[in-house]
């Protein structure tokens, strides 16, 4: 091999070797899970372990495009939670209502993302204190949905979300990979896509350079509040209930950072994939099915997911502490 192809593939492996580095781990993990589970992988082990994974990975996907940009999004959990209240009312009845009720659970999610946008791009604030205002906001409008908890959901539709396709293959996972084909990469090969991974990079100089600044902010906002409203139609499908629940949007937020880390996707921006955030979210969830199968005391268990996403989030900060340029991030 050429050396020129040597250091073609070295770069890719610069730029995948987070994402190849959470693959292994959750599979590592995964495999440990599977030796000590009582009854092994079977077709119910393997759905529930996926819609519980896909969820998160969801909301990961969500965040990643945020962080991407160099920024935070702390409303996705709030997003989810509303959109969670909105399904559980609007997706019942005839197939014409679930169809349009579900069109309108996105479209909320999505226009949750374009507020924000809105508000950091024409205000000119910091994204995450933009986030803590809208994602209360958010909350508050979920609250008046649901004051306690309850409604439905169309069973055909949770069916086709969260159950088993041939037997045997979680339904969920179809789901996952339908959003990174129809979602993820076309938008990260796109004009937009690529002007994303500019601004998390050095947002004066890809201005400078003609990068649409604006209208890429506009779209990584816009699509993370759908794939949140996304998630939040995926959780109704399996509780079959609304929830406004501040307790969950939380940690769905909280959660979605470490998974983000885990996943090798830069704090600094520009740098990382939704792919390598999907894999950090699997292995985050995997952490707790081995403290369950481990029979560790329940009451442990947030102690060692807060660890987890503790040691996550200093070992994306003490990346960014030895950089002294962007550009160190992709050498």
């Amino acid at each position: 091999m050429r050396q020129g192809d040597w250091g073609d593939w070295g770069y890719r492996l610069r730029e995948y070797r987070g994402t190849l580095l959470a693959l292994a781990a959750f599979l590592a993990m995964f495999a440990i899970y599977i030796a000590n589970h009582p009854v092994g992988l079977t077709p119910n082990v393997a759905q529930t372990a996926a819609n519980k994974g896909v969820l998160l990975a969801i909301v990961a996907m969500a965040q990643t495009l945020v962080v991407l940009t160099s920024g935070i999004d702390l409303s996705v959990g709030m997003v989810l939670v509303l959109t969670n209240c909105l399904a559980s009312t609007l997706v019942v009845g005839s197939p014409l209502q679930v169809a349009l009720g579900t069109v309108g659970v996105l479209a909320t999610g999505a226009l949750c993302g374009a507020i924000n946008a809105l508000i950091v791009i024409h205000g000119r604030l910091q994204p995450i204190v933009v986030t803590i205002a809208t994602g209360a906001v958010y909350y508050g409008a979920a609250l008046a949905l649901r004051r306690v908890p309850g409604g439905d959901i169309d069973g055909t539709l949770a069916d086709a979300l969260t159950g088993q396709l041939f037997g045997w293959l979680p339904a969920s996972l179809v789901l996952l990979l339908g959003l990174v084909l129809l979602v993820w990469l076309p938008f990260r090969h796109s004009v937009l896509g690529r002007a994303t991974y500019a601004i998390g990079s050095a947002e004066v100089a890809a201005y400078m350079s003609g990068v649409p600044v604006r209208r890429a902010k506009f779209a990584a906002y816009t699509l993370s509040g759908l794939l949140a409203a996304v998630a939040g139609l995926f959780i109704t499908c399996v509780t079959s209930s609304g929830e406004a629940s501040a307790a969950n949007g939380n940690t769905y937020t909280l959660y979605s950072i470490a998974a983000v880390v885990l996943g090798g996707v830069s704090l600094f921006g520009g740098s990382g994939s939704a792919v390598g955030a999907i894999f950090g979210a699997l292995m985050f969830r995997t952490i707790g099915d081995l403290l369950f199968v481990f029979e560790l005391e329940p009451l442990w268990q947030p102690l060692f997911q807060g660890l987890v996403l503790a040691v996550a989030v200093s070992l994306g900060a003490l990346r960014l502490l030895r950089v002294r340029n962007r550009l160190d991030l992709y050498g």
